[in-house]
């Protein structure tokens, strides 16, 4: 459904190491730059971009958007989860942990990257 992901960023360098850190958690690459200054990770057949935004002004966050990423484990969510808050990013929801919902039992952590965007790591349990 999805091609890619882009947020917007007021500071390419830290939300770069921030995503690093991040992205490094679950097994992939290092972002790298294009030639408009925008960085890319490509990892399990997905893009995700961070990029200064084109029309000049300040990157804000979206309140009550959330970007999910799919995690293998319990125990890569919380270390996807521990690297970004060593990272720079903050906490957010409560802590690291299983939820009961309409779909099932899910293990999920909740971060803001530098730039104030709201990410989860997402585990379904059973899956």
């Amino acid at each position: 459904m999805f091609s890619h992901v882009m947020v917007g960023t007021n500071d390419i360098d830290a939300s770069k190491a921030f995503y690093d850190a991040l992205f490094a958690a679950i097994g992939a690459k290092p972002g790298f730059m294009d030639d408009k200054g925008r960085v890319i990770y490509v990892h399990g057949g997905a893009f995700f971009m961070i990029s200064r935004p084109i029309d000049g002004q300040a990157a804000c966050h979206a309140n009550g958007g959330t970007i999910g990423f799919a995690m293998a484990s319990p125990e890569q969510t919380d270390a996807w989860h521990a690297a970004g808050v060593a990272s720079g990013g903050k906490s957010c929801e409560d802590p690291p942990g299983i939820r009961e919902g309409g779909f099932g039992k899910l293990y999920l952590a909740y971060l803001r990257d530098p730039a104030g965007n709201k990410l989860c790591g997402l585990h379904q349990m059973g899956a």
